[in-house]
């Protein structure tokens, strides 16, 4: 506990920047390329390694699900704050066709979107936007796309 306790201080994209470290992103050669002043978009490249390679040449799956996994929820948490849960929930990943070289992908969740976020949170009891995120190759060619449920919800004010 005491370590999700320091982490949560490390402010958000310092934390970003030093997830290239975070074992299964080392071992995927996963990094966070840029992300925006107001924290609504992040890109994240993964390069093409032999620890990275599958039987056939080509990305593991797995790494390419893994590159897109937590940025979104990273996004709602910073913009929504303490008072909301944020979850991913669930995903799917379509492979359209194999990823070789640098591939990439971008989060981006406009501030309208988290307004609106907030608004339907603030008023239900639970939501689950959303999301599509597209992995491109080094020539902006699609080679997979993830789609990304979170759970969001505002936490209940027990203090009196």
């Amino acid at each position: 506990m005491l370590y999700l306790t320091m982490l949560q201080k490390i402010p958000k994209k310092t934390l970003l920047k030093l997830m290239r470290f975070w074992p299964p992103y080392l071992g995927s050669g996963i990094s966070i390329e840029s992300i925006n002043d107001d924290f609504t978009e992040i890109t994240v490249k993964m390069v093409q390694r032999p620890y990275n390679t599958n039987y056939v040449g080509v990305h593991f799956g797995g790494s390419l699900y893994s590159m897109c996994d937590p940025f979104l929820m990273f996004i709602l948490m910073e913009h929504l704050g303490k008072n909301y849960i944020v979850w991913d929930q669930a995903a799917s990943i379509n492979f359209v066709k194999p990823g070789k070289g640098t591939v990439r992908a971008k989060f981006k969740v406009s501030k309208n979107e988290i307004e609106q976020i907030k608004v339907s949170a603030d008023s239900e009891k639970s939501i689950r936007p959303e999301f599509n995120v597209i992995v491109t190759d080094i020539n902006n060619t699609v080679v997979a796309k993830v789609s990304k449920t979170l759970y969001v919800k505002k936490k209940l004010n027990l203090s009196p």
